[in-house]
């Protein structure tokens, strides 16, 4: 007579917001989702130093996207994780700053529900956040700004539309995400509607990494100063903010020392 067979215990799945690169900003409940992880799946953009938190005793798989470029389908990378938690794994699903914003969480966490697996949500600080306090400024202010948007550049149709009168207006501030390829296009719709040219923009790459750099320019020299800049990382680009003087002077000194 054949023995009865052990019941395979379905697993979990946390979705971890990383942050935006440095380690030292992740939560200690990260940090405790990793040290429970049977496998971690990441975004492209996360970098080496958190994977290397994420890595101690996990399985790390990268399912990556790359915007206009090769990147995993998200139909797999749902079907991947349905995947290892009914395999019985704790999984961790790693997400670039954090999950909830503009991370594809909701396509993620329907494929769960489908399957019938429990998750949970662990916030990350977002790039806006880190890249705001890297120029000394603060992403709502007083008689300037009573809201902030945050955007994408573009979205699974291209270039993503947005209420560009609403943000042509004098005082508006947006936290642009993935905007590099779209700034030509941006800063045409923006000027379209009558946005001042003058407008300052500030674009922050590798948000804090030791890489971090701060470029500063305005709306009508946007396209123009990022095809000289030569940025390569992910970028966070502030549309209605500059550097504080302050700040800026930090970042000098910081590149004449590097």
């Amino acid at each position: 007579m054949q023995g009865s067979q052990p019941q395979r215990t379905t697993g979990h799945v946390d979705f971890v917001g990383a942050g935006p690169g440095d380690p030292e900003l992740l939560t200690l409940k990260a940090l405790a989702a990793f040290g429970r992880a049977d496998v971690v799946l990441h975004d492209r953009l996360i970098s080496p130093e958190v994977l290397s938190l994420a890595g101690q005793s996990a399985d790390l798989v990268d399912v990556g996207k790359k915007g206009f470029g090769p990147s995993w389908k998200q139909q797999d990378i749902d079907a991947l994780l349905v995947k290892y938690a009914q395999d019985g794994a704790r999984v961790v699903r790693l997400k670039s700053g954090d999950a909830t914003v503009f991370g594809r969480l909701d396509e993620e966490i329907d494929a769960l529900d489908a399957a019938g697996i429990s998750w949970a949500i662990i916030p990350g600080i977002t790039a806006a956040s880190a890249a705001v306090a890297a120029i000394g400024q603060s992403l709502t202010r007083r008689g300037r700004n009573a809201s902030v948007r945050l955007l994408t550049g573009h979205d699974m149709k291209g270039f993503a539309d947005h209420d560009w009168t609403a943000l042509a207006r004098p005082g508006a501030v947006a936290a642009i995400y993935m905007g590099k390829k779209s700034a030509r296009f941006i800063q045409g719709r923006l000027l379209m509607h009558g946005a001042d040219g003058a407008t300052p923009v500030t674009l922050v790459e590798n948000a804090s990494r030791p890489d971090q750099r701060v470029v500063a320019t305005t709306l009508d020299s946007l396209s123009d100063t990022l095809a000289t800049a030569g940025m390569d990382g992910p970028a966070l680009t502030f549309y209605g903010l500059a550097p504080r003087d302050a700040a800026r002077a930090a970042t000098e000194l910081k590149e004449e020392l590097a």
